[in-house]
């Protein structure tokens, strides 16, 4: 579906910006792959790494409206990756938070409009799912923004659809190069920050290909969650260094014990598919009588047992060390 098309990534730059480009050029003929970012040099060195023909790369912050609506002249699909993340920084820089992560959802939206899009994605996180972080809080506002664009638009385009998943393997702020940094300075011992604590855990390729399917799976107003594994914590510790020994240091502020992908309290909206969830939006739209148990490419799902909540501490599907280690390693290549 992406041949001969324009899409556009913002905060393109970024570790799942890259994957994405790399999978759009190998297994489809784009006619532009637009990266926004605010990074100049994070654009150069990209343009070193990707430089065919059909790359574009656009300086540009989601916070500035007028920017964005120039940015997506043209572009039939857009990625929303752009975000500020690191939960530390967003509790003691809250505006800024705001500013990037719900000012620039909706400045995203507005142009989106604007420019007849056909269909956008935005990427959120499990810690939207009943946050208790500002960080959470603001994708959570970010979510409910795209999901409410489709009433916007009734029944003609853009479509807006959100991602939602958990830790990628491997990812920039992650607890695995923090691990692997002390490793290299000499550490003997890993700090845990308690000892049952439990993440959601996937590829960044798997985060790519979920993304690329849910395009031609979605209606408008899903959020789609994939269905992947949990590691324990201390199981991840023990995958990178079996010798060192774990020090509990206690949970950080604005942290889970779990993490959450689908809360109870969306279980009456959930629907099962044989990968993912969909959680089916609260409002109605255009067409009261969506279907969202019958995705666009005819794969059926159906209802959640009532109670039903996907939490990464009673998940069915747990890695063990030595899986925990293999996927770190797929993960590197």
């Amino acid at each position: 579906m992406f041949d001969g098309q324009s899409i556009l990534i913002t905060g393109g730059t970024g570790s799942f910006g890259k994957r994405y480009t790399k999978t759009l050029l190998e297994r489809y003929k784009p006619k532009k792959i637009i990266i926004l970012s605010r990074d100049e040099l994070k654009q150069f060195e990209m343009q070193q790494e990707f430089n065919d023909e059909c790359m574009r790369y656009f300086i540009g912050d989601v916070r500035d409206k007028e920017r964005m609506v120039q940015a997506m002249n043209g572009v039939d699909y857009v990625i929303h990756a752009a975000a500020m993340k690191q939960v530390p920084a967003a509790e003691y820089n809250p505006m800024e938070c705001i500013k990037t992560n719900i000012n620039g959802a909706e400045n995203v939206i507005h142009a989106a409009i604007v420019n007849n899009v056909k269909k956008v994605i935005a990427l959120s996180t499990d810690k939207a799912a009943n946050p208790v972080n500002l960080y959470g809080a603001t994708k959570l506002c970010s979510d409910k923004l795209f999901v409410a664009a489709n009433n916007m638009v009734g029944a003609a385009q853009p479509r807006f659809s959100v991602v939602r998943y958990g830790n990628v393997v491997g990812s920039r702020g992650s607890v695995v190069p923090f691990f692997e940094k002390l490793l290299a300075e000499g550490a003997s011992s890993l700090p845990i920050t308690d000892m049952g604590m439990t993440r959601f855990w996937i590829t960044l390729q798997q985060g790519v290909d979920f993304v690329l399917k849910n395009f031609s799976r979605m209606k408008g107003g899903e959020i789609f969650v994939p269905k992947i594994p949990s590691v324990r914590i201390t199981d991840l510790a023990t995958a990178i260094a079996p010798e060192a020994t774990q020090d509990e240091i206690g949970i950080r502020p604005g942290e889970k014990l779990h993490e959450k992908m689908v809360p109870r309290d969306d279980a009456n909206r959930t629907f099962e598919f044989d990968d993912h969830y969909v959680i089916a939006p609260a409002i109605s739209f255009h067409d009261e009588n969506i279907n969202y148990a019958l995705n666009q490419v005819e794969e059926q799902g159906k209802p959640v047992d009532s109670g039903f909540s996907y939490d990464s501490g009673r998940n069915d599907h747990f890695l063990t060390v030595e899986e925990t280690r293999e996927l770190l390693i797929e993960a590197k290549q």
